[in-house]
C-alpha cells in the first residue's frame, strides 16, 4: 500500500462515509455455485453517494505483472490527500477474457477492501469454516491449484501466509 505523507482528511472523511454505507447487496447469481454474490454494481451502488457527500473518489487501473494481471486502486480526498493498493491474480489461462474476468473480480474485491464494506449479510467466518468444513475451494481458492497443477504459478508466490496455508492444505487433499 502506499499513501500520501498526510491521511488525516482523508481518515476523516472514509469514517463518516462508511458510517453511511450500507453492504453491498448480493443481488447476482452464481450458478455454477448456486449462491448469490455481490457484483461490481453492487458495490459501486454501495460507496458511491458516500463517497460523493464526503469528498472521497477512487480509481482504478488495470495492471499486468509476470503472470497476474489485476487493479491498482487509488482512493483520493478533495484535499489532495490518497491511498492505493494494488490486488494481482494469478492467470490459469492466458486469454482476452480470463484477463477481463479476472480484472472484475480484482475491481470488486479491491473496492470492497478499500472503502471497508461488506457484501451484505456476509460473514467470512461462516463462509471460511463451512469452505474448510467441506474441503471445497472457493473460486479464488480454484484458480490458485489449477495454476499450480499446471505449472504456471509457485505456491510460494502467495504471499498472505493464512491464505498460502488454506491452498497447502486444499491441495493435499487432491
Amino acid at each position: 500500500m502506499d499513501k500520501s505523507s498526510d491521511i488525516t482528511e482523508l481518515a476523516k472523511a472514509l469514517n463518516k462515509a462508511q458510517s453511511e454505507m450500507s453492504g453491498a447487496a448480493k443481488s447476482a447469481s452464481n450458478p455454477f455455485f448456486k449462491s448469490k454474490y455481490a457484483d461490481l454494481n453492487s458495490v459501486v451502488d454501495a460507496v458511491r453517494i458516500p463517497f460523493f457527500e464526503n469528498g472521497l473518489s477512487y480509481s482504478q487501473f488495470p495492471i499486468m505483472e509476470d503472470d497476474k494481471v489485476g487493479v491498482e486502486t487509488i482512493l483520493m480526498h478533495t484535499s489532495g490527500q490518497y491511498m492505493q493498493s494494488k490486488l494481482l491474480l494469478p492467470m490459469v489461462k492466458k486469454d482476452p477474457q480470463a484477463a477481463g474476468s479476472a480484472i472484475t473480480y480484482a475491481r470488486r474485491y479491491a473496492l470492497q477492501a478499500i472503502a471497508g464494506i461488506p457484501a451484505e449479510d456476509d460473514d467470512g467466518n461462516a463462509s471460511v469454516n463451512s469452505a474448510v468444513k467441506s474441503n471445497k475451494p472457493g473460486e479464488l481458492e480454484q484458480s490458485w491449484i489449477t495454476a499450480i497443477k499446471n505449472g504456471a504459478n509457485k505456491l510460494d508466490d502467495i504471499e498472505d501466509a493464512k491464505f498460502k496455508s488454506r491452498i497447502e492444505f486444499l491441495l493435499k487433499q487432491g
